[in-house]
């Protein structure tokens, strides 16, 4: 697989920064991870630190391959503090398209314009640099949180994934599909500027 994504990757903007994932995050990640409400809608259990680093170790091991670019999300007002995680995956160059997600923050973080800006973060990037038509975005359908941050961001809602994952306790759930696609972006862009722009009055 031919790396469509030219390493490294580094994302600025006011309150964050993406840089590429890496060993030196790990014990910081795990540390976080420790927070159940991160987990709760989630296949996976990142509480459990061996399972966690199995699962950043596995990233970076994807990320050579191609197949998926994992981010740490870094706090510029707290000295670069490790805060969270996100990434690219499901990429598919030769239709222009790929897939955020994997993110989860420190609760802590959580709805104070970081994980918006991020998402600017990215999807300029994925538009503007990639030249992607067509970037999605999933959730469970019991994740109403996620679904709502999701819709915030401007993405239009596709449609139900009937029985797409499966849950730590072994029940099938179903997937939220959403998307942004590259003739909407100018709209978006100036949503999501627009929302930064109002968070940072608040800082």
């Amino acid at each position: 697989m031919t790396n469509w994504i030219e390493h490294p990757v580094i994302l600025e903007g006011h309150f964050i920064k993406l840089v590429p994932l890496d060993k030196t995050h790990f014990a910081d990640l795990i540390a976080i991870g420790k927070h159940p409400e991160i987990w709760m809608h989630l296949p996976f259990d990142g509480t459990e630190s061996q399972k966690l680093l199995t699962e950043l170790q596995e990233a970076l091991l994807k990320r050579m391959e191609g197949s998926q670019y994992a981010f740490t999300i870094l706090c510029k007002e707290e000295h670069n503090r490790v805060i969270g995680s996100t990434r690219l995956f499901d990429m598919h160059r030769e239709h222009r398209k790929v897939e955020i997600g994997w993110t989860w923050n420190d609760p802590a973080f959580w709805g104070k314009g970081y994980n918006i800006e991020a998402k600017l973060l990215l999807l300029t990037y994925c538009f503007e640099v990639l030249g992607t038509q067509r970037v999605q975005l999933k959730t469970r359908d019991t994740n109403l949180r996620s679904q709502s941050a999701i819709v915030k961001i401007g993405a239009r809602f596709e449609g139900v994934m009937r029985k797409d994952r499966i849950a730590k306790d072994g029940s099938a759930h179903d997937s939220y599909l959403f998307s942004i696609i590259d003739d909407e972006w100018p709209d978006v862009k100036k949503l999501l500027t627009d929302l930064v722009s109002r968070a940072m009055m608040y800082k």
